[in-house]
């Protein structure tokens, strides 16, 4: 078969949806069961992220399904047009049951935000990252969190603790406090506070979409990073 006659390779989010899911590890350090997998549709294959619902630890302030969270995050990003969280997507068939899928991404993994924040060429992206957070109400922003990826490209990952619908702002990233948020951003967030996306709207609860609503038009509102000092815990622990 000639190179003009080979299908196209499938796009991060079918290869996620529709591949075949392989177990290949389990990653150190986290908190709750978070697996290596090799995810393969046809003749391609590419390394995923697997956290399945039922390696969840309990938590008092925050439901089951935190793999939804996850998932709920890539599209908030996307909606937004910020690009910052790898493809995510929920898959029911998991090898461990239900639980979130994401891309994985070649990262230079001695680089975390307290390293990115030194040098200034990726402060845009970490400001975009700060006010993410500050709309998905992240309460575990930790410096690991933030991977230079191997183009240079500055991600994040690890949101399951997100759109909680009472405040619960933890992170690292304080370093912009007092400091407007950024002009181009503005809009995208007017747009959410109006309309949440079906795909987003889907995998939260209806006083979750409130909030996240409320907090864009808040932001819209008043273009102002916090500082730590106006938050009762403001940092996440371990904090790399």
């Amino acid at each position: 078969m000639s190179e003009s006659q080979r299908a196209p390779a499938p796009d991060a989010l079918t290869l996620l949806a529709e591949g075949d899911v392989e177990l290949q590890g389990r990653m150190p350090w986290s908190s709750n069961a978070t697996f290596l997998v090799t995810v393969t549709l046809g003749a391609v294959s590419t390394p995923a992220i697997y956290k399945p619902g039922r390696g969840e630890r309990p938590l008092w302030d925050f439901p089951d399904g935190l793999y939804r969270r996850e998932a709920a995050a890539y599209e908030l990003s996307r909606s937004l047009g910020w690009g910052l969280v790898p493809e995510t997507l929920v898959r029911d068939d998991g090898p461990l049951g239900p639980g979130s899928l994401q891309r994985f991404v070649p990262a230079d993994f001695s680089e975390h935000y307290f390293t990115l924040l030194e040098d200034p060429t990726h402060h845009e992206a970490l400001l975009a990252i700060a006010t993410f957070d500050l709309v998905a109400n992240n309460a575990d922003r930790k410096s690991g969190h933030c991977l230079l990826g191997d183009n240079g490209r500055v991600w994040a990952i690890d949101h399951g603790l997100c759109f909680h619908p009472d405040p619960k702002l933890r992170t690292v990233i304080w370093d912009f406090g007092g400091r407007p948020v950024p002009a181009q951003l503005l809009p995208d967030l007017q747009r959410l506070a109006k309309d949440l996306p079906e795909p987003l709207a889907t995998l939260l609860h209806e006083d979750e979409r409130e909030a996240l609503r409320r907090r864009a038009a808040a932001i819209v509102d008043r273009p102002c990073f916090p500082n730590p000092s106006e938050h009762g815990r403001a940092y996440p622990w371990p904090l790399v």
